[in-house]
């Protein structure tokens, strides 16, 4: 049995706790617990940066002197910057995790025992999981750009301020890690099985396909079950009152409630949809994810470093999303290939698809379906009035108060 240092907690039972729950992984969530919450604590640092100081950058009101395209100019490079900081630091995560992963395999080699790292020095370990963590975190950030087009037509759908739109996201990136952490725990310990990594393989080939082939799906934010369900629980009130997720219902804002009666508002109602919606993604995502990598600290730690910077990349991504009408198709190529990497390639490469080959292959299809976007001009159907709208949406709303209807 390996001994464990100061990062794990495991330290005199007779088995370790990775033997018994997660015995495919290297370093066990439950042995290297305050390793995580170093993790997690970390997020939360950089999710209060993020509500305290970057929202107050962005949602400033323009000056005497600054024109509302000066001023609107001055956010998208607050938003551009935080981006390329908040990418920075997942590469710096990735590193970090690399230096830790092989000082600990060195002290302790007989960790990589009974794992499919096995085989490898403690160095060689190290690096392979230094790429996994990279093309996770690759995947995760390509297919999250793409859903971001789906939280654009939400936002302008609900007729969401600049300022509005701020608050859903940042607490729908909170709620986001939750369930990730979720997902991510109970498809860590469902690895452990066979069979499941070959379903999760077929279930990605065959949604890779779809994206692929089949048409854009029409969003009907209004037909969201969790939305009749709010309204059967708590009043929804048909105007909004500020940033606020609730509300007292004031006379003439909803004729068939009591005045005073406390209420959800549209903003909260966007806040549901746009849960539920990544909930949605994560079913393709989590799966991808792991069909990469099964450690949980790589699955979760890439994962988590790829959404924190969501909301900052939304507003970049709005200006230049018309300009990349393609990625869906590389993304479903993205997927297709990963789903045969848990099916059908193993076979052709004696058991393991090397994950420099794997992670080349991502960032081809990815730069390629890119570059081709900036080649072919999108077609009128593909340019859909939808993304005009919803670009127009974000960035226009600002000059107005809407009240709107839930």
């Amino acid at each position: 049995m390996a001994a464990r240092t100061c990062f794990s907690v495991s330290h005199e039972l007779p088995i370790p706790l990775r033997h018994r729950l997660l015995s495919h992984a290297v370093f066990s969530p439950l042995d290297y617990w305050l390793v995580l919450a170093i993790f997690l604590a970390s997020v939360a640092a950089l999710l209060a940066f993020d509500f305290l100081v970057i929202e107050r950058l962005t949602r400033s009101k323009p000056n005497q002197i600054e024109s509302d395209a000066q001023h609107q100019r001055a956010r998208f490079r607050v938003c551009l910057v935080w981006t390329a900081i908040c990418v920075a630091l997942a590469i710096g995560a990735a590193f970090a995790f690399r230096l830790f992963a092989v000082s600990e395999l060195t002290a302790h080699p007989a960790l990589l025992e009974g794992t499919k790292y096995a085989a490898l020095t403690p160095v060689d370990a190290g690096a392979r999981l230094f790429l996994e963590f990279v093309t996770s975190y690759l995947v995760e950030i390509s297919l999250s750009v793409d859903n971001l087009f789906v939280f654009l037509v939400i936002f302008r759908y609900f007729g969401l301020t600049h300022e509005r739109q701020h608050r859903v996201l940042f607490w729908g990136i909170v709620g986001a890690v939750v369930f990730r952490a979720v997902f991510i725990g109970v498809g860590s310990l469902l690895v452990q099985f066979e069979w499941v990594l070959f379903a999760m393989g077929v279930f990605l080939v065959v949604t890779g396909t779809k994206l692929v082939t089949g048409e854009e799906k029409q969003l009907h934010p209004e037909k969201n079950p969790f939305i009749r369900m709010l309204s059967r629980v708590v009043p929804v009130s048909t105007t909004f009152d500020g940033t606020r997720f609730f509300t007292r219902l004031k006379a003439g804002s909803n004729a068939s409630q009591r005045i005073g009666r406390l209420a959800a508002t549209p903003l909260f109602v966007a806040l549901i949809v746009i849960e539920t919606t990544d909930i949605a993604f994560a079913v393709d995502s989590v799966p991808a994810v792991l069909a990469i990598s099964q450690e949980p600290f790589v699955a979760f730690g890439s994962n988590i470093c790829a959404i924190i910077g969501l909301r900052a990349m939304f507003f970049v991504v709005a200006e230049a999303m018309q300009k990349f009408h393609l990625l869906k198709y590389g993304l479903g190529f993205v997927l297709v290939w990963v789903g045969l990497k848990m099916t059908l390639l193993p076979y052709l490469f004696d058991g393991h698809v090397p994950i420099v080959l794997s992670l080349c292959v991502i960032i081809g299809l990815i730069l390629a379906t890119m570059a081709l976007s900036m080649i072919i001009p999108p077609k009128p159907a593909v340019a859909s009035e939808d993304q005009h709208d919803a670009t127009n949406g974000s960035n226009g709303d600002d000059a107005r108060e809407e009240n709107h209807n839930a």
